[in-house]
């Protein structure tokens, strides 16, 4: 009998196989986990991680998603201009309904969309703010990550790759990272708790490829991924939805995934190449 799900994490020479992301993940937290996915626009982690986000969903995982921006700027006639933020909302809810997720943790942050510059790090809130981009009397996207990071303590967060080229995908990827520390530190107690273990980020891709090869490939059953493909089409008010589904159809129930590595700097690591040792073993070798 085929498999719902298959999963296969490649950890230096390593290659785990399983039925779930548990099976092949060693710092999994059993009832504890908690996941956060992170849109920079409704559709992106629909099409990036449908599958993942079912897959969770089915392990009782609780499922979240952050829909960063509003959609403002994705009518495609003049009489849509007006109602196209209200539209965007109601697909947007009716997607990740579709892949199971609650609606009380589809999380609408509505930031401008294609504005996202103007929201980079955090300052006092401005009078023409909207009101769901103000939290504690401040904006910035660093302001409502850290806020959100605290309150739903995610053990793992998703994101798409800041390869993609939109703008919207980079801000939202750099603030967002950043906000994982501040969200783990004491900096602004008025947005909660801080976080006594930093959430595992992994990056899905959408558009772009990843700077550097995935380590988790997941497939899924065609239930599944029938559901991913509604869940996409969803997104009506986009012209080109349909052609997006038609690449996604082609390329099968496949989902692949990079776990980001923060390389702090240290020093240490430095010392032993610039040594009278490392000049001469260079040199006899060379």
């Amino acid at each position: 009998m085929k498999q719902d799900f298959q999963f296969i994490r490649l950890v230096g020479d390593e290659r785990r196989a399983g039925a779930s992301l548990s099976s092949v993940s060693k710092h999994w937290q059993g009832k504890r986990e908690r996941f956060l996915f992170v849109s920079p626009h409704d559709d992106d982690v629909a099409l990036g991680g449908g599958l993942l986000i079912q897959h969770a969903v089915r392990q009782k995982i609780p499922v979240y998603v952050l829909v960063v921006t509003n959609g403002m700027m994705g009518y495609c006639t003049l009489a849509e201009k007006k109602t196209i933020v209200s539209e965007r909302y109601a697909e947007t809810m009716k997607s990740y309904r579709l892949l199971g997720v609650k609606k009380e943790n589809i999380l609408w942050l509505n930031f401008p969309d294609c504005s996202l510059a103007y929201y980079q790090g955090r300052r006092a809130a401005h009078r023409e703010d909207a009101r769901e981009t103000m939290i504690e009397g401040h904006a910035g996207l660093q302001n409502t990550f850290t806020y959100y990071i605290r309150k739903i303590r995610p053990t793992q967060c998703f994101i798409p790759t800041d390869r993609d080229l939109h703008p919207d995908h980079k801000y939202t990827y750099n603030e967002f990272a950043i906000s994982i520390f501040h969200a783990c530190g004491e900096i602004w107690p008025e947005l909660g708790a801080p976080l006594k273990n930093v959430p595992y980020l992994t990056e899905l891709a959408v558009y772009c490829d990843f700077p550097s090869a995935p380590q988790l490939r997941m497939i899924a059953s065609d239930k599944f991924f029938e559901r991913k493909l509604n869940a996409i089409l969803a997104f009506r008010s986009q012209k080109q939805i349909t052609s997006l589904v038609d690449a996604v159809r082609r390329n099968g129930p496949v989902e692949f995934f990079r776990n980001v590595q923060f390389n702090l700097y240290n020093p240490q690591k430095y010392r032993y190449r610039f040594s009278e040792e490392s000049h001469l073993f260079n040199a006899k070798y060379s």
